[in-house]
């Protein structure tokens, strides 16, 4: 490790000065805000918040956001290797949950460590020092977390070789993350969009749209909703969480309130014509050409035939285009709908590391088999019939053997 450098551990996004905030995480990256927005929505007993503040020579350079949470052991294991695990949990109770200190952002696709660029460009020091850094005092603190695992949560591959590196010196593995969701937005209207989509998709998105577009709802992009509107959103939330298979964090009606007070969130908004009431919503944040589609509710009792994702979906499109956006990031659920609509897949990877020696060796013999298709039943038929669509995972396979 580089002595210069060196990490503090806090426990507030505001702790840390607003401009390193600013310069560690601009967009596309959900900034200051979105911290802000998670500590005060009474998360704490699903997760425990922290920052780790890099300093060289004492000036601040970089933050590493990072949480603790006991995660339940169907959200970590491939379902092929659940009922193993579900028969260990029977003799060892302790093994159906697993208390886990996260490098990385809770609620969020992309792993991220926020570096100040013009510290880079005018040092001798690297992304590979900085990264080992990280590491070295993550597991510090993972010990005083009482954690069994230290997992760098769902990492992009800009950032592969040099947790690969670590990987080798710190003794992790790396695990197939399920993959984020981008959509590259072509020209400058709605109509280029539609262009920009295979045949197929184009035909049967126009075929759903052509009734959907026909339904009695009236739409709106708000900013700053009221109460009412608020509890609104938070019951469709509510619903919409309920039938998600792979949920990791449940959000609060306070999530609600204190995300809608910052510049960036924007709700797309589906309201009944006749009754006014709200029918679905889509959370966006605008992050100059780049938006973030976050989340999402949906009254299900309506009918089928207004096919409503797709006509949120395509009011996102049209708002996104109205504000100048060049890219959606959709997130990592709802995978048949996002690819339909033109989504490509982002490879993601999580590097672990277990306490228990036994059990690290065990956890890296079942990662070594985990792909795509393994984490996500609708995602395993994408891939059977578009097989072109699976990425090249051998450079991975090989860093787990």
């Amino acid at each position: 490790m580089i002595h210069q450098l060196t990490l503090e551990w806090l426990n507030s996004e505001s702790q840390i000065p607003q401009a390193l905030w600013d310069n560690c995480f601009p967009a596309p990256y959900e900034g200051q805000w979105w911290y802000r927005s998670l500590e005060c929505s009474h998360l704490e007993k699903q997760f425990t918040f922290t920052y780790g503040l890099i300093s060289y020579n004492s000036q601040p350079v970089g933050i590493v956001p990072a949480f603790v949470m006991d995660v339940p052991i169907e959200l970590l294991t491939p379902p092929i290797f659940l009922p193993l695990a579900k028969l260990i949990g029977k003799i060892i109770p302790s093994f159906l949950y697993q208390r886990i200190f996260f490098i990385g952002t809770a609620c969020s696709d992309e792993g991220h460590i926020g570096i100040d660029p013009q510290f880079l460009k005018n040092n001798e020091i690297t992304q590979d020092d900085i990264f080992l850094c990280v590491q070295e005092a993550a597991e510090k603190q993972a010990k005083k977390y009482n954690t069994s695992m230290l997992v760098w949560k769902d990492f992009p591959e800009a950032s592969h070789q040099t947790l690969s590196k670590i990987s080798t010196s710190k003794n992790l593995f790396p695990l197939v993350g399920l993959p984020s969701t981008l959509l590259k937005l072509e020209g400058n209207e709605t109509e280029d969009y539609f262009a920009s989509l295979k045949t197929s998709q184009r035909y049967q998105l126009r075929q759903k749209l052509k009734k959907g577009l026909s339904a009695p709802l009236d739409v709106s992009v708000i900013h700053l909703p009221d109460n009412q509107t608020l509890h609104q959103l938070y019951r469709l939330f509510s619903k919409t969480y309920i039938k998600e298979k792979n949920r990791f964090e449940e959000l609060t009606p306070e999530f609600f309130e204190f995300i809608s007070r910052e510049k960036e969130a924007h709700f797309i908004i589906l309201r009944h014509q006749s009754s006014n009431e709200i029918i679905a919503f889509m959370l966006c944040f605008h992050l100059n050409d780049h938006v973030i589609n976050k989340f999402i509710g949906i009254d299900y009792e309506a009918p089928q035939d207004w096919f409503i994702y797709f006509r949120l979906w395509i009011e996102c499109i049209n708002w996104s285009y109205k504000i100048g956006a060049k890219t959606i990031q959709s997130g990592q659920a709802a995978y048949p709908a996002k690819i339909e609509t033109g989504h490509q897949l982002i490879s993601l990877t999580n590097f672990c590391k277990h306490r228990n020696i036994i059990i690290h060796k065990i956890y890296k013999k079942i990662a070594s088999f985990v792909d795509w298709d393994m984490l996500d039943q609708n995602l395993a038929i994408y891939l059977k019939a578009c097989p072109e669509e699976k990425p090249n995972l051998d450079s991975l396979r090989e860093e787990r053997q």
